[in-house]
């Protein structure tokens, strides 16, 4: 029996999925709370897979379906949702594996993130960073954070992405959203030419080399708001992996330059529920205050997780504080807690003598 594509997919639309694995001569695999299970579903042969790639692929690659590697796009199906793909070969056999992406854009409120989060979108300039693992949510959080600019503000909004997630339309604000590869050669063009289009906002998909955190930073100095994802596990991290794309004598400069216009960062991990239904944001959040930006200027970086520890500046928040908020509200359980804390015995120490 051929493999009915699209009825695969109105199928797990309502299934708290959040990425689909296809392989030739497996079954059907879907992620969901964070593990991969397997659907009782035949396995998919050959002509399925070259049959969902004539579906879904660009049409510039229909025809070259036999000289792909890798390859990211971005495709939709109205009235569904919008997917992230990413087609590659295992074994000499096509792979796809989605990421699901909501045609609704969730509100801050709905994510539950701190309010904090709602702050940074208020700034005229600097840059926000967030951060966190693959599947984190730093997609939806930062379409939430766009979104709610979009709201509430008469701005020009560009996004810089690879490919494009969320579609925005425009409320209050234009936005242009850019393809790199499609509209950009590249997220550094992509930053230079934006800023002889009257942005307001700039959104970084990815900071990946030197050359696109320059961009980034010369374009927060020069008056913007610029939004931008790392892939790092926290604030102390994200700054250091920053300056460290740099030689070892530029990165005085940088760390200076930096400091000036950070705003702050938020890294994130999505937190299994205590229920098993769902998952929930950790969001370890640090603000650009005048004793952080001390400190990066002086590189004393160890010294910043004493002060956001410490909530020397409202807003601050370690992702144990976040964890323990999350279980002491009963949320998620103590070992999840655990288990997604970067130091537990820290975390362990916060929950002494609490019961739940």
């Amino acid at each position: 029996m051929t493999f009915d594509f699209n009825d695969f997919l109105k199928k797990v639309a309502n299934m708290n999925v959040s990425d689909i694995h296809l392989l030739q001569n497996e079954h059907p695999m879907l992620r969901i709370n964070n593990k991969i299970t397997k659907i009782n579903m035949p396995q998919l042969t050959k002509e399925d897979m070259y049959s969902i790639c004539k579906q879904i692929l660009p049409t510039s690659y229909q025809d070259k379906i036999e000289e792909i590697y890798d390859l990211d796009f971005a495709m939709e199906i109205p009235g569904l949702s919008r997917y992230r793909v990413n087609l590659s070969k295992s074994t000499g056999c096509f792979k796809i594996v989605m990421r699901l992406i909501p045609l609704q854009i969730k509100s801050l409120e709905e994510l539950m993130v701190p309010k904090s989060i709602e702050e940074f979108t208020k700034y005229n300039n600097g840059l926000v960073v967030v951060t966190g693992a693959t599947g984190s949510g730093k997609s939806t959080t930062i379409a939430a954070m766009l979104d709610y600019i979009n709201r509430t503000t008469n701005k020009h909004i560009i996004t810089l992405e690879d490919p494009i997630e969320f579609v925005y339309k425009g409320k209050k604000c234009t936005i242009s959203q850019r393809q790199v590869g499609i509209d950009t050669p590249s997220f550094a063009d992509g930053i230079k030419y934006a800023l002889r289009q009257d942005p307001d906002i700039i959104f970084i998909g990815e900071i990946r080399d030197s050359n696109t955190i320059t961009a980034a930073l010369n374009a927060a100095e020069t008056g913007h708001l610029v939004f931008a994802t790392i892939h790092t596990r926290s604030a102390v991290q994200t700054i250091n992996r920053v300056i460290n794309m740099f030689p070892a004598e530029s990165r005085d400069f940088i760390r200076c330059q930096l400091a000036n216009v950070l705003v702050g960062t938020i890294s994130q991990k999505l937190i299994p529920t205590a229920d098993g239904k769902g998952r929930l944001p950790a969001c370890e959040v640090l603000v650009n205050s005048s004793t952080v930006k001390d400190y990066i200027e002086k590189n004393k970086l160890d010294d910043i997780y004493d002060v956001m520890s410490k909530g020397l500046t409202s807003g601050m928040s370690t992702m144990n504080m976040a964890l323990y908020e999350l279980f002491s509200s009963g949320r998620v359980t103590r070992e999840t807690a655990e288990e997604y804390s970067d130091n537990p015995n820290e975390l362990l120490a916060m929950m002494r003598g609490v019961t739940r």
